[in-house]
């Protein structure tokens, strides 16, 4: 059902040169995924962390201004958190203990990437002082649309950016209230509008849950609507967000999405959308259709984790460039009647 390829992890932190000699790489995963030129292209997202030098002493990274500053807390001081080994927490106050950006690798035959660090999405502004993450990419009406997620002390929000060359990224601004991640735009319009799926996470009713909106312009978006929600007990109960951009297909518009349940596992799943009304859901995979099984996938720096932000659809097969333990780019193929099999076993 799922075919890997051999040289998974196709992309691993040693791949990736660090900010500085006070950065390492501590992950390269998560990355969007386009044709570029015919040929695949990756923007990956690259975590760092500060390099610890001072004994009893956690340093962080944040981006101010244009440049990035670090910050310095103390580990005996009782006020902070740092039981988890991703966050600092002092109440609601909360600091990432590494900073991401997103950097372009492109490669000739699918598998082998060459990463340019010459070329990457940088943290710059208020919203993004805890860095970007998790993009994914979108090719509508001759431009390369970027939708990503913003981290800083106001939460969590989606940047849209848009290139036509990868080498240079025009920053156009934040599209969504906080918080809100997992966006991606559809690759056309229908019936006249832009439409966007997207996961509002901050609710003292609601769970993280895939949304849809449409829009005019791409930047102010509305009527948006509840697409579908998590199952109880099922692999996906905790919360849901989209993987790729929708692909068109004669059923409709498939898409995958990711799950996770109550203990972080994060599978992939798919879903079917009705072509004309595609906030109308056809059919839904009831199991996963991609779990964590390989090494690479269950340790890592968050264990047992298969996450995607886009594929490359190409007749029968997806290409899913994914990440694996929130460490690592792998690559695996998916057939496409096999997942339209699955959504037809969910209905």
């Amino acid at each position: 059902m799922v075919k890997y390829c051999t040289g998974n992890p196709i992309i691993t932190p040693e791949n990736v040169p660090p900010l500085g000699k006070n950065f390492r790489v501590i992950g390269s995963f998560n990355p969007g995924v386009t044709l570029f030129e015919g040929k695949p292209l990756l923007l990956v997202r690259v975590a760092e962390q500060i390099t610890q030098k001072q004994q009893g002493k956690v340093s962080v990274p944040v981006a101010e201004g244009g440049t990035i500053r670090v910050l310095d807390f103390e580990l005996s001081d009782s006020r902070y958190d740092f039981s988890d080994v991703r966050t600092i927490r002092n109440g609601k106050q909360k600091f990432l203990t590494s900073m991401s950006r997103l950097m372009v690798a492109t490669s000739e035959d699918g598998e082998h990437f060459t990463l340019h660090p010459d070329r990457v999405l940088m943290p710059e502004n208020e919203y993004e002082k805890f860095g970007v993450e998790d993009p994914r990419i979108t090719y509508l009406e001759g431009v390369y649309y970027i939708t990503y997620s913003a981290i800083s002390d106001y939460g969590i929000c989606t940047m849209l950016a848009k290139t036509k060359d990868f080498v240079s990224f025009e920053k156009m601004g934040n599209i969504l209230h906080p918080d809100n991640k997992d966006v991606v735009l559809f690759p056309q319009k229908i019936g006249g509008k832009y439409y966007m799926l997207h996961r509002p996470s901050t609710s003292e009713f609601s769970r993280p849950e895939m949304w849809i909106a449409e829009s005019d312009n791409l930047m102010y978006w509305g009527n948006h609507r509840r697409l579908m929600g998590v199952r109880d007990g099922e692999w996906d109960s905790a919360r849901i967000g989209v993987s790729s951009t929708p692909m068109p297909i004669d059923e409709g518009w498939l898409v995958l999405y990711h799950g996770a349940d109550v203990h972080d596992r994060y599978c992939l799943g798919a879903v079917l959308l009705d072509a004309e009304c595609p906030s109308k859901v056809l059919a839904r995979t009831a199991k996963p259709i991609m779990e964590p099984v390989q090494a690479y996938e269950t340790s890592g720096f968050l264990s047992n984790v298969v996450f995607a932000c886009g594929c490359i659809h190409s007749g029968d097969t997806l290409k899913l460039y994914y990440g694996a333990a929130d460490k690592y780019v792998c690559l695996a193929e998916l057939s496409v009647p096999f997942l339209l099999k699955s959504l037809q076993e969910g209905k």
